[in-house]
């Protein structure tokens, strides 16, 4: 197998994001010098399945060390985006099933306990049938949400053929744009991830504060009833 270019951060990343993604580009790096195109596949299924591997990592490495260093046609962007919707579809399965068969049977039987009724699944199961293809399309362009957008969909039990084809579709719309970005971008790809990681802060305050809008709505719900 031939060695591809290795990659070094620059200095002035902070030392304990910069060190950890340097442990992480090595690992794929050797990953893709091992096995090249399979481990997209693996590689996504394991992001996919919540596991901190970050596609904002795996897709422009893999646009860069598998199609440009190796001199193919533009159009194979379009096989690791493929590769990378496959890998992601799999990883989904994983978490779709722990949604469906753990999550779902604790939060009706200990749902309470954490403000959750039998009320709220039901309208959870309503929601994700009139709108659950969408959300789980666009979750899957989305840092953050993408990586867990599965498991609300098994707790809600959408159709496994319908989240199983939006989550490739999503998905191979965002390994096109990342494997394309780290093409274009060549040594330089790590902007990509710079500009990704700008909306991880973002995101997780809008969870937090929409988790923080349910508990408040749901702890004033009693009071409202009297």
């Amino acid at each position: 197998m031939c060695a591809y270019p290795s990659v070094r951060l620059h200095p002035w990343e902070p030392v304990v994001i910069g060190h950890l993604e340097q442990v992480l580009l090595d690992l794929i790096q050797h990953v893709y010098n091992v096995v090249g195109w399979p481990g997209v596949v693996f590689m996504m299924a394991i992001e996919s399945a919540a596991i901190p591997l970050p596609s904002e990592i795996i897709m422009p490495l893999a646009g860069w060390f598998l199609v440009r260093s190796r001199g193919l046609p533009l159009w194979w962007l379009l096989v690791a985006a493929g590769l990378g919707a496959t890998g992601n579809t799999l990883g989904s399965w994983l978490t779709y099933w722990i949604g469906a068969r753990g999550g779902r049977p604790l939060l009706e039987r200990y749902g309470r306990y954490v403000l959750i009724t039998h009320g709220d699944l039901d309208q959870s199961d309503r929601w994700f049938a009139d709108y659950g293809g969408f959300a789980v399309f666009i979750g899957r362009l989305m840092p953050v949400i993408r990586t867990f957008i599965s498991l609300p969909a098994g707790v809600a039990r959408m159709a496994l053929g319908s989240f199983s084809l939006l989550t490739f579709l999503g998905s191979f719309v965002w390994s096109l744009l990342l494997a394309s970005a780290g093409y274009a971008l060549g040594a330089n790809y790590e902007r990509i991830r710079q500009w990704t990681s700008r909306f991880d802060v973002p995101i997780a305050v809008l969870i937090v504060l929409v988790i923080a809008f349910y508990v408040l709505r749901h702890l004033r719900r009693p009071q409202l009833a009297g």
